[in-house]
This record gives C-alpha cells, structure tokens and sequence, in this order.
C-alpha cells in the first residue's frame, strides 16, 4: 500500500469510529425510570419545604429559592439526558456552582452548614427506606 493512500485512509477510519460511537452513544441514552423521576422531585420538595437555607456562591438563600434554582439546573439536565438517577442529578446540579466551582451548602436551623451532596444524599437514603405505599382500592 503507498503511503498517500494511507495518509488519507486514517483520517476517514478515525471518523467513521467517532461517528460510530456517537450513534452508538446517543442510543444508548435512556430517558430516566419513573423512580428516578420521582426520587429527584422529592429530594427538591424536600428541600423546598425545609426551614433550612442554601448557600450559593457565598449567598444563603431560603429554601423556596434554593428549589427554584435547582429546578433550573434539573430542566437544562434533562434537554441534553444528563439526569437519568437521583444520584447524577445530586452530582450534577446539585452539589455546586456550575459557574464558580463552589460547593453549594445547607444549613438548617442552628447546626453547622453542611454540604449539599451530604444533605441530598442523606434525604435520598431516607426516601429509600421508606416502603413504597399503594394507593387503596
């Protein structure tokens, strides 16, 4: 084989592997279970109804605006399936800023501040734990 024809045949068996695997991945992503679904709600409900407040970027804010705000993050997840799990919506949104890199925190009450991932992860074990209740007939 001569050398021109190799030159060019590499770049176009390179490509055809990154499109391979682009489609390869992209059917590979599923839209998240009804229970990862649900798991996520109830974590930012959970947040939402606390008392407990959430620093971001060196502010607290209130509960209610700290549910809005990972409200948001969750919607920008879901446009590119990056949320299939209660545990990558914890990683991915929920644990810091996005744009400064900095953890986000929780407070509740007088205790000391802890990290939101913590905080989330712990509700989300709570959650776990309690049996699934049916509706009654």
């Amino acid at each position: 084989m001569d050398i021109a024809r190799t030159r060019f045949r590499l770049p176009l068996i390179r490509a055809l592997a990154t499109v391979a695997l682009l489609v390869g991945f992209g059917a590979a992503q599923a839209a998240p279970s009804a229970q990862a679904e649900r798991e996520i709600e109830q974590l930012i409900q959970a947040l939402g109804s606390s008392s407990c407040q959430f620093e971001r970027n060196g502010s607290w804010h209130d509960a209610k605006a700290a549910q809005a705000h990972l409200r948001k993050k969750l919607a920008y997840l879901r446009k590119r399936d990056l949320a299939d799990t209660a545990e990558q919506f914890i990683e991915r949104a929920a644990s810091e800023s996005s744009l400064s890199g900095q953890a986000y925190r929780v407070r509740c009450g007088g205790a000391p501040p802890v990290a939101s991932a913590a905080w989330l992860k712990a509700r989300l074990v709570q959650l776990r734990a309690k049996p699934a209740t049916t509706p009654s007939p």
